[in-house]
């Protein structure tokens, strides 16, 4: 006699594997990523909203540098937010992001320095280089923090 067995396999997302990673939001790294992008939006809106910059040059510059440092983060916190990092493991993303948030530290705290000098007293300018000081202060928290994840004692395997 022949017999015929047929198996079958099911398999259930449990809750964390879902789309959305919305406990990352309530992580230290996460919360940081929400106060850079605040910090961020609001530096760009306070010197973009004003009229009649003393140093046009430099305050271009402060508009640039928050602008592009604004969309990356918002780029990396969706990354975390959908958990696209596990689809792309060919790229080494605890060290990207570490890289980014050091020459973000710099070009922000550069650019607010030069905000503040160049400001000539206009609140909404002074305004934007004190957020820019605080998005300087969130990523070098942020950029402490990931140092023992990207560049920390690795275990041997």
């Amino acid at each position: 006699m022949s017999h015929t067995v047929i198996t079958t396999t099911t398999t259930t997302r449990t809750s964390g594997e879902s789309g959305l990673n919305l406990g990352y939001t309530r992580t230290i790294p996460g919360l940081l990523k929400i106060g850079q992008l605040i910090s961020l939006l609001i530096a760009f809106l306070c010197v973009f909203c004003t009229r009649g910059w003393p140093s046009w040059a430099a305050f271009q510059y402060f508009e640039v540098v928050t602008l592009w440092f604004l969309v990356a983060f918002l780029i990396f916190f969706l990354m975390h937010l959908c958990r696209l990092q596990r689809r792309m493991p060919c790229i080494n993303w605890p060290l990207t992001e570490f890289f980014h948030y050091s020459v973000g530290c710099i070009l922000i705290l550069i650019a607010s320095i030069i905000a503040s000098a160049k400001s000539g007293g206009a609140s909404a300018l002074v305004a934007g280089s004190v957020f820019g000081f605080i998005a300087t202060f969130l990523m070098a928290v942020n950029l402490w923090t990931s140092y023992s994840v990207a560049c920390g004692p690795q275990s041997a395997m």
